[in-house]
């Protein structure tokens, strides 16, 4: 539960520094990006919009909608919640393996956005967790069950991506590729 509770918190900082939202609209901004993330409880976003606000973490203001005339109210990160997010940013807490994978790639999300320093420490610290995973994987003895042959098979599999991956953004990040060049391709990649 803290664990999405933080998750929750690192990702709507995280969004409302790079522009202002009303609450549908992040809620809207959380299940586009987050769904491949971990889930997300959306009757825990205004509780948590209203306890960021209760903690000086981001502030609000009414404003009324062009297209309907009615008001909404939208939410700002102050310099507060710019520094709690780089908090929760830097953060390496000892997770499970599913939890510590979806945070590095909520945290990947964000990266544009921090020091290329503290870009350069997450990768490393991802790729030498995969690689102790790794190391896990090749040491079990799998004896005559070809389901669970078949399971770890395949998990070494999606390791094995998974460090593909991350060196290629290591690499790109130690520039043998520009942020410019990565953004463009990025960007064909996705449409």
């Amino acid at each position: 539960m803290i664990y999405q509770i933080e998750m929750l918190e690192l990702c709507a900082l995280g969004l409302l520094q790079r522009e202002p939202v009303h609450g549908y609209r992040l809620k809207q901004d959380l299940e586009l990006f987050m769904s491949s993330c971990l889930s997300v409880n959306y009757g825990a976003i205004y509780p948590l919009l209203h306890r960021l606000e209760e903690r000086g973490y981001i502030d609000s203001s009414i404003e009324e909608s062009p297209e309907s005339g009615s008001s909404r109210k939208t939410y700002n990160v102050t310099p507060e919640g710019q520094a709690r997010w780089q908090t929760l940013m830097a953060q390496q807490p000892r997770d499970s393996w599913v939890n510590s994978r979806s945070r590095f790639m909520v945290k990947f999300f964000f990266f544009r956005d921090i020091d290329p320093q503290l870009r350069l420490k997450l990768l490393k610290a991802r790729i030498r967790a995969c690689e102790e995973r790794q190391d896990l994987v090749y040491s079990q003895e799998f004896g005559s069950d070809a389901y669970q042959q078949a399971a770890w098979e395949r998990h070494l599999q999606m390791l094995m991506g998974e460090l593909h991956w991350l060196q290629d953004q290591l690499n790109r990040e130690q520039g043998q590729q520009s942020p410019d060049t990565q953004e463009s391709s990025s960007n064909h990649a996705i449409h």
